[in-house]
Order: structure tokens, then sequence, then C-alpha cells
């Protein structure tokens, strides 16, 4: 089963920026915003909205794609970015590079070749200690086991095959996961691992994730199998503080 990754396309021209839009937006895989300038990219990503990977043109009405690229680096933010630009002399994929690019790719490009380039990227980053992804109220790091749920100042330890489960819910984009698939996804083909394993995880899970787990709101039981509701969730536990 496949999930949406959400992509930010900072690009000025209009035909290019709404082409590789709809093409990203294709099937399951991706789903792209866009932002004409850097200071809509700016504001783009000063909202609540998590970003995979972000698209970035050099050339930009109100800047450099480059210093841009920088600038968000030494805010911190890690997930890839790739610049796609009409300046590919070497001097300017070096630039690029050393900016913080993961990837640096002329125009024109096929857009075959850049999904492609664009998975790889997102595999590397997956398996980084970098990987953090949004979850309700949390804050998900794949790699170190754990969920942060700033608000509270708590941390959750996760298990391995917990932290697995969560990463596919995820990835589902909080569409039902039938618990077949889970299963496959988590503990591969395997004919002696019954149903009740899962369910036996889900419910650990849930004993240490949900406000209240005699009423799930996060993960929750649907057409045969799970799926992450994180935004109310996340609504929830506002009030909550409130």
């Amino acid at each position: 089963m496949s999930a949406f990754r959400r992509v930010l396309i900072v690009e000025d021209d209009a035909m290019l920026r709404a082409t590789l839009a709809e093409q990203l937006g294709y099937g399951c895989e991706f789903v792209a915003d866009q932002a004409e300038c850097l200071a809509e990219a700016e504001c783009r990503l000063a909202a609540d909205t998590h970003y995979d990977l972000v698209l970035l043109d050099v050339g930009l009405p109100d800047g450099d794609g480059r210093d841009f690229c920088a600038t968000l680096r030494r805010e911190g933010r890690r997930m890839p970015i790739m610049m796609l630009t009409g300046a590919d002399a070497e001097s300017d994929v070096i630039r690029g590079l050393d900016a913080g690019a993961n990837d640096y790719i002329a125009k024109p490009f096929r857009i075959s070749e850049l999904m492609a380039r664009m998975r790889a990227q997102l595999r590397v980053f997956d398996n980084s200690e970098d990987a953090v992804f949004p979850i309700g109220a949390y804050i998900f790091r794949p790699s170190a086991r754990l969920l942060l749920e700033p608000k509270r100042k708590r941390k959750v330890r996760l298990t391995d095959k917990e932290t697995a489960i969560l990463k596919f819910l995820y990835r589902a984009g909080g569409r039902p996961v039938p618990r077949q698939i889970l299963l496959s996804e988590v503990w591969g083909y395997n004919a002696a691992v019954a149903t009740h394993t899962l369910e036996t995880h889900i419910y650990r899970l849930r004993q240490k994730i949900e406000t209240d787990p005699a009423d799930n709101r996060l993960l929750v039981t649907e057409s045969g199998g799970y799926r992450l509701n994180p935004v109310a969730t996340s609504r929830m536990m506002a009030r909550r503080a409130a």
C-alpha cells in the first residue's frame, strides 16, 4: 500500500509549477503544494503543514534559492531539498550542494527521472537520524524508537514493532490499512504470525499514546484494519491543554 508524501514546489514558472504538481499528483505517492516565490514558500513552511521534500528553483523573483536553502538548513530543517535550475555549470552545482541541497537537477529534465531521484532521497532520509514525522500531538522519531510530546514534555519509548506499525500507518496518509497488509509489512511473510499478534501490539501501543485508551482517537480501528487520525487527536490534545 502506497502513501502520500507531501512536497513543496517553489518555482516562479507558472506552467512548469502546475505541470509538476499535476504529474506528482497522479497515483497515491505524492501530493504537492505550490509557491511562486520565496516569501510564499516561507509562509507555507511556517504553517503547521509537514513537508517531506522541497523542490526549489534557483532563480526566483525575490531571491536566490540557494541562499534560501542555506537559511532553511540554519533553521534546522532537515527534509530533502532538491534544486531545479537552468544554471548547471560546475560552480553552480557546487554552490547549490554547499548550501545544503541534497540534489541538483538541471532544466529541462524528465519527470520520471525527477520522481526516481525524489524517491531515492526520501529513502535515505527516512532511515536517517534526522527523520521526524508529526503524529497528532507527538513528534515521531523512528530512528530513536521514540514519540515526543512537547506540550507535556513527555517521551514515549517504542518497541521495534510498534515503531514499524506507526511508520507504516503514517505513510498510509490517514487511510485504513488492512490487518493482513500490516502483518506482511511489519513481520514479513510468516505463516506462524497470527492476527492476534498484531492486535496485541496495537493494544499495547494504544496504552502508550492514547489520552484515553478506552476512547481511541489517534489509532483507529476501521474497515478491517487500522488508521491514524492525527488531526482529530491534535485538536483533542489542544482542548485538554486549554
